[in-house]
Formats: C-alpha cells, sequence, structure tokens
C-alpha cells in the first residue's frame, strides 16, 4: 500500500461560531464521524488527523474484528474502510454489518484497481469505492458525496462550491462571479477549484503544482503566478451593473495564496 502525500488535504479548517462575552469563541458543532479502518498505522493515522482536519470525528481500527466492534458499539456516520486488512478482508466486515441490519455508509480504500473487485465491493453494500495512491482531496470529496445522499441531500444542489459571490458548479463546470458567467479554461477552473476547496488556508505554490498540475509539469514554478494573475483578471471584471468586484485571491508572500475576502 502507498504512503498518503501530507500535502494532500482538500476541505478547509472547521469553523468556530462567537459567543457572547470578550475574546472568547466556542468550537463549531461537531462534524460527522467517521471510523477509519486500515492496518497500515502511517495511512491510518495521515487519513484520521487529516480527515479532524477536514472537521470530522474520527475514530481508528487496524483490523476487521475492531472494525466491527467499532462499528456496533457506537455506530459512525460512515466507514473508511481498507479492503485488504490482516484477519477479514473490509468486504467481509461490510457483508457482516449488513446481515446484522447494520446501514452504515462505507467507502472502501484499496491498492487493487479491478473492476470484479469494485463491483464486489458495491454488491456487498458499500457505497463508494477509491483506490490507491489518491489524494486526500478525493476522499473527503467522496466521504461528504456519500454523506450528502444518505441525508437525502439534492445532488445538483451540492455539486455547488461556493464562497463569498464566487459560485463553482461541478456537474456543469461553470463559474460565476456576483451572478455572472466567467468563461475560464480548464487549467483555470481547476485552480480556482483548488482554492474553493481550501478557502481561508494559504497554500503554496508546490501544493498547487501537485493538484492542479498533477506532477506534469517539470518547468518553472513560476507557472502559478502566471495563471493566478490570468484567474484574477477575469474573476475581478465588473459585472453588467459596472459595480467594482472585490479581490478574492490573496497573496501571502513567501508562503502562496489564499482565497479570503479582504477586511
Amino acid at each position: 500500500m502507498t504512503p498518503l502525500d501530507p500535502v494532500r488535504q482538500g476541505a478547509p479548517p472547521r469553523r468556530t461560531t462567537p459567543l457572547t462575552g470578550r475574546g472568547r469563541t466556542a468550537p463549531a458543532a461537531p462534524g460527522p464521524r467517521l471510523l477509519v479502518v486500515d492496518d497500515e498505522p502511517n495511512i491510518r493515522d495521515l487519513l484520521a488527523a487529516s480527515l479532524r482536519f477536514a472537521g470530522f470525528e474520527v475514530a481508528a481500527a487496524a483490523t476487521g474484528n475492531e472494525a466491527l466492534r467499532g462499528a456496533i458499539d457506537d455506530p459512525p456516520d460512515l466507514m473508511v474502510l481498507d479492503v485488504m486488512l490482516p484477519d477479514m478482508d473490509g468486504f467481509t466486515v461490510t457483508r457482516t454489518l449488513r446481515e446484522r441490519g447494520y446501514s452504515i455508509p462505507v467507502l472502501f480504500l484499496t491498492a487493487r484497481d479491478d473492476v470484479a473487485d469494485k463491483v464486489a465491493g458495491l454488491t456487498v453494500g458499500g457505497d463508494d469505492y477509491v483506490t490507491k495512491p489518491f489524494s486526500l482531496e478525493e476522499v473527503v470529496a467522496r466521504i461528504r458525496a456519500i454523506l450528502r445522499r444518505a441525508n437525502g441531500e439534492d445532488d445538483h444542489t451540492s455539486s455547488v462550491i461556493a464562497y463569498a459571490d464566487l459560485e463553482l458548479d461541478e456537474d456543469s463546470h461553470e463559474v460565476r462571479r456576483a451572478g455572472t458567467v466567467v468563461d475560464l479554461s480548464p487549467t483555470e477552473y481547476k485552480l480556482l477549484r483548488y482554492l474553493m476547496l481550501n478557502s481561508g488556508r494559504v497554500v503554496s505554490k508546490a501544493q498547487i503544482l501537485d493538484h492542479v498540475w498533477e506532477y506534469g509539469w517539470v518547468g518553472d514554478a513560476a507557472i502559478v503566478e502566471s495563471y493566478v494573475s490570468y484567474l484574477r483578471r477575469k474573476l475581478d471584471v465588473p459585472g453588467p451593473d459596472g459595480t467594482p468586484l472585490v479581490g478574492l485571491i490573496q497573496t501571502k508572500r513567501g508562503f502562496g495564496y489564499q482565497l479570503k475576502e479582504p477586511r
């Protein structure tokens, strides 16, 4: 199994809610509870830590028997379940839970990319399937999609990522700023999507190259600066009524870029 890349974290940090009183904040309401099951400690620990950072509550297990006990004793909202476990495979864990009447959503993780394995996983009651190596951004996106379906939320509505007056529709690949459609190239779209998924966080040029160019770029990292410049010019154009739009992509010199409304 392949270790995950620690820079691939695809969701903004958990928000806090102000309390009445000077200088105090309260933690946001607890996020959905996940049970992460993987027998490799480095993958299990990194995945658990990254999912906590993404706003989830996380418990962990290393074997199929531990997964069954954890799911039955304190059922999570979703299980992230490795297929290859030392005592029983993830398919057997899921089948056992379904036979006992537990409908906990399951996202399978596996190093095997065989169609028959994917069919088997879905047949025993799995909800989705991610093949290693994978990005943490992808895992978080799959988890959120499964939870939306489990909660009966409208799929079309959930396909829209929004920040301030900016909207990105993942189904139609359409971007709107203050209600006006913005025409972006595929690379500009991927760059904006990555910034929106990490809104409020500073992401480095190396992280952007990793997620947007996917290791395919062998030239100067200055390509990131160029594309950020292109994106700013398109996003900050005044709308039909001529109202000026504030710049949302902030430069943090020496660190990277951040999608954030200026104060």
